[in-house]
């Protein structure tokens, strides 16, 4: 592919090269492709220390169904991989946590094969050059991917194996690992203490029970509390992903998403970091928010202001929830919650403690329309 700023061309232009995308945030140079297929499994060999019997089947694992209408792609290998590499992850784990139970271990699992951390194994390893196919803008996405994982470790940002990557995982990335190891699976005869064997290093490290929530998750509540702020972490399901709001003295200050609940709750840990330490929301960190008492003229008519927004704006309604109620009878306390959704995702705000629940929902509906309006 030549680039419209790249001053060696073959002979003179017919026209004028195009302008280039303003789509690309950055330039980046294609990931790199081995065309000596020998030396491609000669690299997968050396790599996992282990020698095919059947050549073959690496072939297969390495050829996306981009590259050609004959060739055989390795689709039907993802999919035993992603079964192999689950049950393998399954018996580790089980051995190794002795206490834990059926939930601690499926989250576990699902951490240890998402589709990011082993994307990220793939890219940990160079795998992706390995991989034949003749589709450009799976290399774009792969290379803004690997760009992303980069930028982390030159900014010390990624100590934990996974979360926190601001462009979404290719799962082609993925897929090459299963691939693999549904190569070497069948090569040692659907042996899986074998496949366990070979394989188990390249996800070192391995996300156990006392590392999967310390970083960021643990700094963000450390700093909280050291503020004498609270954090709390909201989930919510959109399509097939899980997004998670991190709130900190009831404002929204990061927002995270992923195919895993886990990871979701990481990248947004993560977000709420980067805004709370030297970022726009600072402040929170040294002002309190509201005192719950004050200013409830003002607040009164938040909720039918932001009502009219978002009908003018052809928005679904605002969703009020009742979140959390207590204290004494005489002096009960409603905390409310108010979620929009627009065409830039789903956004949610909690209000401050409120003697009635009408005022709750104003304080909701004022912070909600303080967070639109930053947008």
């Amino acid at each position: 592919m030549t680039s419209a700023h790249n001053p060696r061309k073959r002979g003179p232009p017919a026209a004028p090269p195009p302008a280039a995308s303003p789509a690309l945030p950055v330039k980046l140079l294609p990931p790199g492709f081995v065309a000596d297929r020998a030396e491609a499994a000669a690299r997968v060999e050396r790599l996992l220390r282990y020698q095919f019997r059947d050549r073959a089947l690496l072939e297969e694992a390495l050829t996306h169904q981009s590259f050609s209408d004959t060739a055989t792609s390795y689709q039907r290998l993802e999919f035993l991989g992603d079964s192999a590499l689950g049950l393998a992850f399954t018996n580790f784990l089980y051995l190794t946590n002795p206490t834990l139970g059926p939930g601690a271990l499926s989250t576990l699992r699902a951490a240890n094969v998402s589709t990011e951390k082993l994307a990220r194994v793939a890219v940990r390893h160079d795998l992706y050059p390995l991989l034949r196919r003749k589709c450009p803008r799976l290399d774009l996405l792969v290379g803004q991917f690997i760009e992303s994982v980069k930028q982390e470790l030159k900014d010390d940002l990624a100590t934990a194996p996974y979360g926190g990557c601001v462009v979404k995982a290719p799962k082609v990335l993925a897929d090459i690992v299963e691939s693999i190891a549904a190569a070497v699976y069948i090569d040692c005869k659907f042996d899986l203490e074998k496949l366990w064997k070979v394989t188990r290093w390249l996800f070192e490290p391995i996300i156990t029970a006392e590392t999967i929530d310390e970083q960021p998750v643990a700094t963000l509540l450390e700093l909280c509390q050291k503020h004498g702020k609270l954090a709390q972490f909201k989930t919510w399901q959109k399509g097939g992903m899980t997004v998670v709001n991190v709130f900190v003295g009831g404002e929204m200050v990061g927002l995270g998403s992923s195919e895993q609940k886990v990871i979701a709750k990481l990248n947004a840990a993560r977000d709420a970091l980067g805004k709370l330490v030297g970022g726009a929301k600072e402040q929170l960190l040294i002002t309190a928010v509201g005192n719950g008492g004050d200013g409830i003229g003002e607040l009164r008519e938040c909720k039918n202001k932001l009502t009219e927004h978002c009908v003018g704006k052809h928005w679904p309604k605002p969703i009020f929830k009742l979140e959390k109620e207590g204290g004494p009878a005489h002096e009960r306390k409603f905390v409310c919650s108010v979620q929009v959704e627009n065409q830039n995702g789903t956004f949610v705000t909690l209000g401050d403690p409120m003697s009635r629940v009408k005022d709750a929902e104003n304080s909701a509906a004022q912070k909600m329309v303080e967070l639109l309006l930053q947008l």
